[in-house]
């Protein structure tokens, strides 16, 4: 296996078996453990009005987890743009790079997630809701890192406070070729989420390598495959904790929003041939199995996109058997554990 960096995405999953606050300080705790393990990074989702996920508020569980920890660089996968306001982000995370220099990331996403109606509620007091800003709010936070506003402009004499610390290093979320294009025209980073897009990756990742203009805080392109792996020391219990995503996968995409089930619950539910096509349809994309059945998923992926780095997701009912799936990626990876 390639010695790439090997980095965690986090929604803090609520189950049925554990309240928000809960998912919140497990969070806490698998950064720790991730810490120790010699994962590289560890990233926060931002969600809304989604029963599964207590990851609402990125930058204050951004805080608590750089504070909890001592190795890993913390951020945001990502801050959902189209939610705020640029000065309030850029102030937020210089705050968080003030407290944590050079352990702080600002990813960046386009989509509001979660639904229309929440994301009106987000939005309400901003500009007008409808259509997409998104270019417009990325430049303007851009501008305010740079101090680039033109003279004329009213934000010209507005300064990003803390004014004596940087933004993060940004990364650019994306699950099809537009945040790829645009991550390789400023020079940030970029991150394609493979594990909820039908996007192949490989198109995406090869623009943004192949179009990459250097940028003075990223000389190097430095693109993130984001997959969503369950693995166990069987493939008979990897197969079993990932009973859970197929359940929650198939009522969500019939609208039905829950906290993740048990398997237990999936073992009992009965499904629908509507429910076995869609869970099919994940499975393209989840990766389910012991460490060997993995890796043998995992590597032609990384062989193709070139990637230089992986990030994980786990979203199952077991706290500790996700903590356990991370343990066996990090030594399918070969991850020096930190004293």
């Amino acid at each position: 296996m390639p010695s790439l960096p090997l980095s965690i995405l986090d929604l803090s999953p609520v189950t049925t078996g554990i309240s928000g606050p809960q998912a919140l300080r497990n969070s806490i705790d698998l950064a720790r453990h991730a810490d120790r393990l010699g994962f590289s990074r560890y990233w926060v989702a931002e969600h809304h009005n989604m029963p599964n996920i207590a990851s609402s508020a990125p930058d204050i569980m951004i805080g608590q987890i750089a504070a909890a920890t001592q190795h890993l660089r913390v951020g945001s996968g990502g801050v959902m743009l189209p939610n705020h306001a640029p000065l309030q982000v850029a102030e937020r995370y210089k705050v968080l790079e003030g407290l944590f220099p050079d352990r702080i990331d600002l990813g960046i996403g386009r989509a509001p997630g979660t639904d229309p109606v929440t994301s009106y509620a987000l939005r309400r007091r901003q500009d007008d809701p409808a259509g997409d800003d998104f270019l417009d709010r990325f430049q303007e936070l851009l501008l305010f890192d740079q101090r680039g506003f033109p003279e004329s402009h009213p934000f010209r004499k507005v300064n990003a406070m803390p004014a004596d610390v940087p933004l993060p290093p940004i990364f650019l979320l994306g699950s099809s070729g537009y945040s790829a294009q645009l991550a390789a025209h400023v020079g940030a980073g970029f991150s394609f989420a493979h594990h909820f897009s039908d996007f192949d990756p490989v198109g995406p990742m090869t623009v943004y390598r192949e179009q990459y203009k250097p940028s003075e805080q990223r000389p190097q392109p430095h693109a993130i495959l984001a997959l969503h792996v369950v693995a166990a020391d069987t493939e008979a219990e990897a197969e079993r904790l990932a009973s859970s995503v197929d359940l929650n996968f198939a009522r969500r995409r019939q609208g039905h929003y829950a906290p993740i089930p048990s398997p237990e619950e999936a073992a009992a539910h009965s499904y629908s041939p509507s429910d076995r096509a869609l869970i099919a349809q994940n499975r393209a994309r989840l990766v389910v199995g012991d460490k060997r059945k993995v890796m043998a998923h995992v590597e032609p992926l990384l062989e193709a996109t070139k990637a230089d780095e992986v990030m994980i997701t786990t979203m199952i009912y077991d706290h500790e058997a996700r903590k356990h799936s991370y343990e066996l990626m990090a030594e399918a990876f070969g991850l020096s554990p930190r004293v």
